[in-house]
């Protein structure tokens, strides 16, 4: 797949060396040649079958994530707006197929976590349900029509899986009494299953919709993830764009506006609350009966990344106040620390892997979402220390030790230090408008 897309591969590089060092170029050059020379195979109906990486399966949420790159040229590159449209169709496809399952396999093959308690498929690689595994397919098929205005992606399956998405989405809406879904992994850490017989930690109505894991693929401890539903509302604003705009129905745009409208009023009412310095900021989980999860994620939809995917704008003074906390050792998931070279190595973490961990997803979103040029080009130059010598990035490394890290291949990371990248070069040509009254009032 690479070789078809060498010449364009070419020219992206040689605009960014045009208008970087040559240390960026060339790890640049690395990250943004691998995913199209290592992740894609054609499938036997036209679309596109993306690999996460190491992993031999498809993400819906990584798809999406590791495309990011090359969206800012599909306007000019026929080659690169069909690439993102196959894979957008079998994203769909997959929806359709299951809805509640984040990541599949090429062939109903039966890879995967098989053994799990839940309503698996031969198709399916493991069933965890993420609200931002709906929202991603959403925004790519979003995304490239707002680029090129090619709307062929955009027909009966994507109408059919938009309001698959809407249904799910209503239904979580009221978790305790309506969803059937179950989740039960067994001999694996508390973090790779739910609790209650697979149901998850009790919740209470909110107006925001429920999900089991959060886009690290660990367990929610409460079932309203914020910044997922934060994502959902700007999908259904999408969703409720195209049905109005490209597929003429309204019933779909009345009914994606409705569910939008219940669940800010959610986020507005639930989620808001007071950081350990007093400030009010964002929750990262809530539950409706009390219960609060005061951090961040590295993974994206995260709390740092709201204006990344349309939530609000970077000057946002919740935001700011938001991201004060998340950049803070109040943050549980904030690691301090430099490198031997007395490089500032800290950043954000997750969960999801040791603690002392930065992940450069986190510090490519924190680059992303500052107006500050000498912050961004910081962050660039920390990236390109950290790679322990592999040209590539990685899921995390440890704040004082960049040769410790976990996943060596990791292709959403290295889509996010192309983004970062193209944006210090102004290469980067998608900006999201933020969602209209975003800030709770």
């Amino acid at each position: 797949m690479a070789q078809t897309h060498s010449a364009f591969i070419q020219s992206v590089v040689e605009r960014v060396r045009e208008r970087t060092d040559e240390a960026t170029t060339e790890m640049f050059a690395r990250c943004f040649e691998n995913t199209l020379g290592t992740t894609l195979r054609e499938m036997p109906d036209g679309t596109l079958f993306m690999l996460t990486g190491d992993i031999p399966a498809m993400w819906l949420r990584d798809s999406t994530a590791q495309l990011a790159p090359y969206l800012h040229f599909a306007a000019e590159d026929q080659t690169i707006s069909d690439m993102i449209a196959a894979v957008s169709r079998r994203q769909i496809e997959y929806v359709l197929l299951d809805p509640y399952a984040n990541a599949f396999n090429s062939e109903a093959n039966g890879a995967g976590h098989q053994s799990d308690r839940t309503d698996q498929s031969p198709w399916v690689w493991e069933r965890k349900y993420e609200v931002d595994s709906l929202c991603y397919p959403i925004q790519l098929a979003h995304d490239l029509w707002t680029l090129t205005g090619r709307a062929d992606h955009l027909g009966d399956s994507f109408a059919r899986a938009a309001r698959t998405i809407i249904a799910l989405w209503r239904t979580e809406q009221n978790h305790e009494t309506e969803s059937t879904y179950r989740f039960e992994r067994f001999d694996c850490p508390p973090s790779d299953t739910l609790v209650r017989d697979g149901r998850g930690s009790e919740t209470a109505p909110t107006g925001l919709t429920w999900s089991a894991f959060r886009p690290s693929d660990d367990a929610c401890e409460f079932g309203y993830n914020v910044p997922g539903n934060m994502f959902a509302a700007v999908e259904l604003q999408h969703i409720e764009t195209i049905a109005t705009e490209v597929l003429g129905d309204d019933d779909l745009a009345a009914s994606a506006r409705a569910l939008r409208a219940d669940i800010q009023r959610g986020i507005a009412d639930h989620t808001v609350v007071s950081t350990p310095s007093g400030e009010d900021a964002y929750a990262y989980e809530v539950d409706g009966r009390g219960g609060i999860l005061l951090l961040d994620d590295a993974n994206v939809p995260s709390l740092l990344s709201m204006p990344m995917f349309g939530w609000c704008r970077t000057d946002d003074p919740l935001y700011l106040a938001t991201r004060a906390f998340v950049l803070s050792t109040e943050n549980p998931t904030f690691f301090a620390g430099s490198l031997a070279s007395g490089t500032d190595s800290s950043g954000l973490g997750s969960p999801h892997t040791p603690t002392g961990h930065v992940w450069p997803i986190g510090l490519c979103i924190e680059g992303l979402t500052t107006d500050d040029p000498a912050e961004k080009d910081r962050i660039r130059r920390l990236l390109l220390e950290t790679d322990a010598g592999t040209g590539l990035m990685h899921e995390s490394f440890l704040v004082t030790d960049p040769t410790t890290f976990t996943r060596e291949w990791f292709s959403w990371a290295n889509a996010m230090f192309c983004e970062l990248v193209l944006d210090i070069t102004g290469l980067r040509t998608l900006e999201r408008a933020p969602l209209t009254e975003a800030r709770p009032a």
